[in-house]
């Protein structure tokens, strides 16, 4: 899926019930002040040799494949081992991809209980679900977090918000600013993948901690 230029305005549509879905504006930031304002999730040991980085959009189907095909395998061979760790940034691409901003603040609202990577999951999984939704799948959302046993009063109150549009935001903008043109983009230590498959990333991963 090819990015198209975001367009950095806060929208809160019809629907949405004050949450927030699009990008906001932000100020000009510098590459470290940027990468600040980004703050990725991360699973495994910061001290692990080697770092995967993932930018990602919860609409996008190559992603949907590469959370159920690789990161399982990623995270039982190599980060749960402590030879890998893995960073997630969000890319929500827009245009057609209508709900993704709103579904990495979902998933960013789940990470205050401790929770994003179960919610990450559970996104993914329901993918074709909640992305075909006319209007902004806010209550979808909430249903999927009350299932995963959250507070739902607290969830509910952090995505009918504004909460971390600014940081999805800055996760869109570090991306256009590294080049990244389509999802999902998969880097290793510096070394950008043009294939993502489990084979080749294994391949990369080992080629990086023997170097």
């Amino acid at each position: 899926a090819v990015a198209g230029a975001a367009a950095l305005v806060f929208a809160v549509v019809r629907g949405s019930g004050g949450a927030a879905v699009e990008p906001i504006e932000l100020a000009d930031m510098d590459d470290r002040a940027l990468y600040q304002a980004a703050r990725p999730v991360v699973l495994g040991d910061t001290a692990a040799p080697v770092k995967v980085v993932v930018f990602s959009d919860f609409e996008c189907p190559y992603c949907g494949q590469f959370a159920a095909q690789v990161k399982p395998p990623l995270k039982q061979e190599y980060v749960d081992a402590g030879r890998a760790q893995l960073v997630y940034y969000d890319f929500p691409l827009g245009g057609a991809h209508r709900h993704s901003f709103l579904a990495a603040r979902a998933a960013r609202c789940a990470g205050e209980q401790g929770r994003f990577w179960e919610y990450h999951d559970v996104l993914f999984g329901r993918q074709s679900r909640w992305s075909r939704s006319s209007g902004a799948p806010v209550d979808d959302f909430v249903e999927y977090a009350a299932e995963l046993r959250l507070d739902r009063a607290a969830f509910e109150s952090c995505l009918r918000s504004e909460r971390y549009a600014d940081v999805v935001t800055a996760n869109r903008m570090l991306g256009d600013r590294l080049g990244v043109s389509g999802t999902p983009t998969v880097i290793i230590n510096g070394r950008r993948l043009s294939n993502w498959s489990w084979g080749e990333l294994k391949k990369a991963i080992e080629e990086a901690a023997g170097a």
